[in-house]
């Protein structure tokens, strides 16, 4: 017997052979659109004034090419036979138990669903992509920054909440009963509120970020040993990015159990410097240093608050402590300020005589 004449399962080899045909030479074709869309069709829309077309083509292109070879391996199954109903002797010596209906069933569920959800994959970027393009620009035009961190959420919302719509009508279009699936869901809902405890901590949580306001994107926060810049809020994390550079997922549910300090909200960087004083320091000495020290403040007014506290405090083990206490500006750069501040600390005592004491011990020896 010739080989594509043999009969498998009701078809015949060249029935299978032509099927995968169909189904390969619409992977082709897609592949030779897709192409085209990426070279020739966007090289178009560029030239337009409007970027609707831009975002349509951009959007579209990959479900579309997706749902081309759908379609068409719809349409390859579609020319194969189902009509056998029972199994064949040859059938059951070979281990097989499910019906040929059975089969033809199964492939139009599958195919149902993918069509479905092919539908929602679209909807959710088209969606996405114009309130990236549309929505976001008029949120950076309005005063407050409420709407830039609640649209993240809405756009996660959006699209979580297509992807439940296809899924829920991709199931009822494969044939399942969605009304006793979600009667089920009801039934177990107990349970998974109790797995799921955490996740709605969190969720809260940031549901309380964005009314409260304790800090807000760009601003640098302290939570516990993490301390960086504000990079996302979301559902149910927010992400920072910390002083070494590395992106750092907080759960939502920790600024409700910890103090989330707001560096970001400080009017002024308080700065604390202990100065040890040799003990041979006379107190006209200790007077001159403390007026160098406010005189100091005075010239650097621009970056540094006018309050200021100076101190001759204590009578340490090793030296005489003069404690300098000052306040730099918010808008100053606070690094290169207490440098500058310091090096003229330095500058200004060397040059007036005034030793810095360093931890010394006499050793009395008897004889």
């Amino acid at each position: 017997m010739n080989f594509w004449n043999k009969v498998y399962y009701g078809n015949t080899v060249l029935d299978y052979a032509i099927c995968l045909g169909i189904i390969l030479g619409a992977i082709i074709v897609a592949k030779v659109l897709y192409f085209i869309s990426k070279h020739v069709i966007k090289a178009f829309t560029k030239r337009t004034k409007t970027k609707l077309d831009d975002i349509i083509v951009d959007t579209v292109e990959e479900p579309v090419i997706f749902g081309m070879i759908l379609s068409a391996a719809v349409y390859a199954f579609s020319t194969l036979n189902y009509s056998v109903s029972k199994l064949t002797a040859e059938d059951i010596e070979a281990g097989i138990t499910i019906p040929y209906s059975h089969t033809k069933h199964f492939i139009d569920a599958l195919f149902g669903f993918l069509i479905v959800i092919n539908v929602a994959w679209l909807i959710a970027r088209l969606v996405d992509a114009l309130i990236v393009e549309y929505v976001t620009p008029l949120t950076k035009r309005t005063s407050t920054d409420l709407d830039n961190q609640v649209l993240p959420l809405v756009r996660k919302g959006v699209k979580l909440l297509i992807w439940i719509l296809g899924i829920i009508v991709g199931l009822d279009n494969a044939g399942f009963d969605v009304g006793a699936v979600l009667a089920g869901l009801g039934i177990g809902g107990l349970a998974f509120a109790l797995a799921a405890q955490d996740t709605v901590k969190n969720f809260f949580g940031g549901i309380m970020i964005l009314i409260d306001k304790p800090f807000k994107v760009g601003e640098r926060i302290r939570v516990g040993a993490i301390d960086g810049t504000v990079k996302e809020i979301g559902i149910r994390s927010t992400r920072v990015q910390n002083m070494e550079g590395r992106l750092v997922t907080i759960p939502n549910s920790k600024f409700s159990d910890d103090a989330v300090e707001n560096i970001a909200l400080e009017p002024t960087r308080k700065v604390i410097q202990n100065l040890s004083l040799a003990y041979s320091t006379s107190p006209v000495k200790m007077r001159e240093a403390m007026g160098i020290l406010q005189k100091i403040v005075l010239e650097n007014n621009d970056r540094v608050e006018e309050s200021h506290e100076i101190s001759f405090n204590n009578f340490g083990a090793y030296a005489l402590n003069l404690q300098f206490v000052y306040f730099i500006r918010k808008e100053a750069n606070i690094p290169a300020t207490q440098s500058e501040i310091h090096l003229q600390i330095l500058e200004q005592f060397s040059k007036n005589g005034i030793e810095l004491a360093l931890p010394t011990q006499t050793v009395i020896q008897g004889r």
